[in-house]
Parts: C-alpha cells; sequence; structure tokens
C-alpha cells in the first residue's frame, strides 16, 4: 500500500510537470531517473518526446514502405535482423499482430536512414527501435528514433566503428576509479571491452530478456548525458567484482563471465549507483585521469621507477620518493590545496606497483590510446549534453 501511494503522488507530480507552462523538462527528468523511473508506457508516450524535445503535435506521416524498399542498400540487413528479433515482442503476443509490428519495424528503420543519408545502419539498431516501437507506436516512434539517432546514437551510426571504441574506452578508466583491483585484474587478462559491445550499442535492449527492465532503463539514458549507457555497463562490472575476481585470470573465462549479463540484477540500485559515478567522474574527468596517467608512464619516467626499484627492491622506498618529488613540485605549482588531494589519491601506490611488475609498457599503450580519443571526441560530444 505504501508502494501505490508512493506511485501516485509520483504519477501526479509527472503530470504537473507536464501541465506546467513552460513544460517542466528538469522536473520529467529527475523523474526518470528517480525510482521506478516513468511507471507505465502511457506517462512514456507523453514524457519520452519531452525529453528528446520532440514536437509530437506535427508528426509527419509514415511513407509507404514499398517505395521505402525498393533500392534500399540496408533492407537485406535489416530485413534479417528484423525477422531475428523474435524474442524482443511480449511472449504470447499472436503471431500476425507481431508480423505486423515487424513490419512496421522495417519501416521506421528505413525511413529514419533515408532521411538521414549521413547515418549507418548497424546490427543491433533494430534492438532499440523496436522497445519504441513497442512503447511508442509507430509514428511517435520514427520521431524519437531519428531524433535519437542524430543524438545520442550518432556515434554508433558512423561508417566506422572507431568512435564506439572510443566510447567503449571509458569503461576501464571508470572501473579504475572505483575498484583499482577488477581494473587491474581484467587488464591482466587482457579482456578487452568488446563483451559491453552489443550492451552499448543496443541500450541493453539486446541482452535484458525483461521488458520492463528494458524500458525502465530506456527512461534512465533518456533523461542523460548520451554516455549514460557506458557507466552503467561499468556499474554492472562492478556489482560482479566477486565474481570476476574469482574468475581464471584469462581473456576466454573473463570475457565468457562477463558478456553472460545476470537477469536479475538490482536495477534501482545499479541506476542510482551509475548516476553517482556519472556526478563523482563526469566524462572530462575521466579524459584528464587517463591523460594524467599517460604521461606518467612515458618511457622515461617509468625507466627511472624501474632503475630506482630494482636498486633498491623496495617499492616503499620509490613510493616515498616519488611522492616527494610530486608534492615539491605540486606545490611550487598549485599551493597546498592540491597537495591535500594528491595525499588522499591512491594513484601514486598503484603507479610504484605497475612500474616494479613491470605491466607499465602494455597499460601505457592503451593508456595513450583512450587519451587521444578522448582528446578527440570529448569537446565535441560535451557541447551537446542535452539537445
Amino acid at each position: 500500500a505504501d508502494f501505490d501511494a508512493k506511485k501516485k503522488r509520483k504519477v501526479a507530480e509527472i503530470y504537473q510537470a507536464l501541465n506546467s507552462d513552460p513544460i517542466d523538462v528538469a522536473a520529467l527528468r529527475r523523474m526518470a531517473i528517480s525510482e521506478g523511473g516513468l511507471l507505465t508506457d502511457e506517462i512514456r508516450c507523453k514524457v519520452w518526446p519531452k525529453l528528446l524535445s520532440v514536437n509530437t503535435d506535427d508528426l509527419p506521416p509514415l511513407p509507404a514502405g514499398k517505395e521505402l524498399r525498393e533500392d534500399n542498400k540496408d533492407y537485406q540487413q535489416v530485413l534479417l535482423d528484423v525477422r531475428r528479433s523474435l524474442r524482443r515482442f511480449p511472449p504470447g503476443m499472436p503471431d500476425d499482430q507481431r508480423e505486423g509490428l515487424q513490419e512496421e519495424l522495417i519501416d521506421i528503420i528505413l525511413h529514419v536512414l533515408k532521411r538521414n543519408p549521413q547515418l549507418h545502419y548497424y546490427q543491433g539498431y533494430h534492438d532499440i527501435v523496436v522497445t519504441f516501437l513497442l512503447v511508442v507506436g509507430d509514428r511517435l516512434a520514427t520521431a524519437l528514433v531519428e531524433k535519437l539517432s542524430t543524438h545520442h546514437l550518432r556515434d554508433f551510426m558512423d561508417p566506422t566503428m572507431d568512435n564506439t571504441k572510443h566510447i567503449l574506452n571509458y569503461l576501464m578508466p571508470i572501473i579504475d576509479q572505483v575498484n583499482p583491483e577488477v581494473h587491474d585484474f581484467m587488464q591482466s587478462a587482457e579482456v578487452g571491452t568488446i563483451f559491453a559491445l552489443s550492451w552499448l550499442i543496443t541500450w541493453f535492449g539486446h541482452v535484458l530478456s525483461d521488458f520492463r527492465h528494458v524500458v525502465r532503463l530506456y527512461d534512465f539514458f533518456l533523461a542523460c548525458h548520451p554516455l549514460m549507457p557506458i557507466y552503467f555497463a561499468a556499474v554492472i562490472v562492478l556489482h560482479r567484482q566477486q565474481e570476476v575476481l574469482e574468475c581464471e585470470c584469462d581473456m576466454a573465462s573473463v570475457h565468457h563471465l562477463l558478456s553472460q549479463i545476470p537477469q536479475d540484477l538490482p536495477y534501482e540500485s545499479l541506476i542510482s549507483k551509475a548516476g553517482d559515478l556519472f556526478v563523482q567522474f563526469p566524462p572530462s574527468e575521466l579524459a584528464k585521469e587517463a591523460a594524467q596517467q599517460q604521461a606518467e608512464r612515458t618511457a622515461a619516467s617509468t625507466f627511472k621507477d624501474f632503475e630506482l626499484a630494482s636498486v633498491q627492491q623496495r617499492p616503499d622506498t620509490v613510493l616515498r620518493q616519488r611522492f616527494r618529488e610530486r608534492l615539491r613540485g605540486e606545490e611550487r605549482l598549485r599551493g597546498e590545496e592540491r597537495t591535500k588531494s594528491i595525499l588522499t589519491k591512491p594513484r601514486t601506490n598503484r603507479f610504484v606497483k605497475l612500474a616494479v611488475m613491470g605491466l607499465t609498457v602494455a597499460l601505457g599503450a592503451a593508456a595513450l590510446a583512450v587519451v587521444k580519443s578522448a582528446l578527440e571526441w570529448a569537446p565535441k560530444f560535451e557541447l551537446q549534453i542535452f539537445p
């Protein structure tokens, strides 16, 4: 009963935000993120367009499917993907109803691609589109998906995978900030981030079997920065830290474990955790973090640490020495404030450990890739945090 009362209150607040003049989009974002999300599909039909600033008053009519399908280079691939998407429809849905929806799904995808020739179809895109189709129907889904494709999903729709890889590059720095042990274990296993690719490019639609969980996540992602799905991916890995650390430390085992996503995740707590991490470690900070790591891992500085370590065989001596140098430099540069933050930052210790273990070379290459990509695309991305 308590839950019902809370739910009723939330519904009232959502409608209040929708009916205020101008519409209180900030409140709608909060509602979409907070516990339970937007609660019902009826509400989603009203709120999702506001989150994407899509005007629902003049939706363009959908063109006839036949003309879209003729001479469309993506038609065959879209057709294959949509035919394989049976499990994305509610179990028990009559065949003819599902087949009708699959036809609509093909039309929506081809329509958006035709109107935006700069966008390239990718396998998994249909998993996002079907979610919108099932929640808001074909006309509204077309408008929302088009907006989403030119904004949030834009990087996945390039001719190459480069920008998608850039986004995946953020996964490890986030994990590193929260749990360096899990990060180092994954680095040693050389597992990479490909296990999270299908999560990212389908907004988890492809990997979660319960539709309610999928739409709950869509409420969250639509209300947030376009990079939020990668934070959510990091939170899932961190949630499973014990399983990860108990796994064999090799690529195949860790990849297998991580790519099997558990279906009973505590979604609400993971969502708030992802939101917290985003605030603590915004993308711009992670780009800097990667850049800082890179600077510390240049060959000269690591070699010096190596020499020290091998002469003294005492990592803590190196640590103290490094620390004094850093403190002297920092004090000169930025006064007392910065010193405090260095003292509380557990970075230097890990750095020495890595230097002594001799892993720096391998990690340096990865860090460099993250930095370069982050610096290339972070500014462009920051500009369009919200449409």
